[in-house]
């Protein structure tokens, strides 16, 4: 059943299935921010009466947020959770800061050919620098290969860098299996949650860094956070104030902890909505032979749908259907004209790459408004076909 916020884009005209670009802002994390933008306007690092309040609701929203990131008791005390920009700056600080600290013994830095744009840039940026950079590859399920990464991962390597979810096709990495290669070989392991904290397991006992960001998870645009294991912590990317226990610098926006905070609260007692339900809806809609998954089938989180169909010409078919907000791959690769470097990772040519199209859902999807968007696509693309 669809909630408040789904109300609110709804009187906007518009069905919004891009979840994985962002999701809608929950209401309870808009309430929580009010207070701040309106009159709590004191600087949280300033000692004043105001500063200390407003320093009081960062800290409540740190322990929300490292909370719902730690389901497991037995790491309660294992790390810190520092506040960021969002995910882009958590993913850099923590490979560039893993590997400007030990770089003298370990040049290595492991990652995947699907990994964000913000880890591969970043690993690239470190090539010209004198990183020994391995992408591993993928199958065409979008599954790591555990064999390469076996023979990658060793005494040489700093930092294993693998996403939990990918952000195009909704596959799970074994990030368990991974922190295990790591481990063995005194290496740290990244993980970027952003598109699976609250989605999927996050197997934290696996990890070292763990980055993630609050407009994935209902929550507010421009801030995320990364959780550093006691120990392993990255040398400061940013310099200046060392607000965030001297590793990383810049004033803290109390509107934006406080919603973030709020919104991670809530996806630890909420969760994100029925999307099994939605899942079964979206491939009883969008059935086979017509429509072909892109990516594994079992290891993957159900609130991504991304699917292919031969011929299809996407932009026609976003532009026909205007008032229904869906990707036609990574936003953040959207309007570059290239084709998505997930697509390609897992076998597919640039021509089917192209004919293809992400759907994401959640906690405020109502189950006949999807129903009938995916009905619509669906009699969309089949004109297509017809006018051809």
């Amino acid at each position: 059943m669809a909630g408040d916020g789904a109300r609110v884009v709804a009187l906007r005209g518009m069905t919004y299935l891009d979840y994985q670009a962002t999701t809608p802002l929950a209401p309870e994390a808009l309430e929580a921010m009010l207070p701040w933008l309106r009159d709590g306007h004191a600087n949280p690092h300033s000692p004043h009466r105001e500063g200390r309040a407003a320093k009081a609701a960062v800290e409540v929203a740190r322990d929300q947020v490292a909370k719902a990131l730690i389901s497991q008791a037995d790491q309660a005390d294992a790390g810190r959770l520092f506040f960021t920009s969002g995910a882009t700056e958590a993913a850099n600080w923590a490979i560039q800061g893993s590997w400007r600290r030990l770089r003298g013994q370990r040049p290595r830095i492991v990652t995947i050919a699907t990994e964000h744009a913000c880890v591969l840039d970043t690993v690239a940026a470190l090539a010209a620098e004198g990183a020994d950079v391995v992408v591993l590859p993928v199958d065409r399920a979008g599954i790591v290969d555990l064999d390469a990464a076996a023979a990658a991962i060793d005494e040489r390597t700093a930092l294993v860098a693998a996403m939990l979810v990918n952000n195009e096709i909704g596959v799970v990495q074994p990030i368990e299996q991974l922190g295990r290669l790591a481990a063995r070989a005194g290496a740290l392991l990244l993980c970027d949650a952003v598109q699976g904290w609250g989605r999927v397991p996050l197997p934290l006992q696996s990890c070292d860094l763990v980055a993630v960001s609050a407009h994935k998870v209902y929550g507010p645009k421009g801030i995320g956070a990364l959780w550093v294991r006691h120990g392993c912590e990255p040398l400061a990317l940013l310099h200046g104030g060392g607000q965030e226990g001297g590793l990383r610098s810049g004033t803290l926006s109390p509107s934006l902890c406080a919603g973030f905070g709020t919104a991670a609260a809530l996806l630890a007692t909420q969760g994100n909505g029925d999307v099994e339900a939605l899942w079964r809806i979206a491939r009883e809609r969008l059935a086979r032979p017509e429509w072909l998954l892109n990516g594994d089938d079992t290891h993957r989180y159900h609130g991504n749908l991304n699917v292919r169909r031969a011929g299809l010409d996407v932009n026609r078919l976003m532009s026909d259907l205007r008032d229904l907000a869906f990707s036609a791959g990574s936003a953040c690769a959207s309007g570059s004209g290239r084709p998505s470097h997930v697509l390609r990772a897992i076998g597919l040519t640039d021509a089917q790459a192209r004919t293809s199209i992400r759907i994401g859902f959640g906690r405020y999807t109502g189950e006949d408004e999807l129903a009938a968007a995916l009905d619509r696509i669906d009699a969309a693309a089949r004109a297509q076909r017809v006018a051809a």
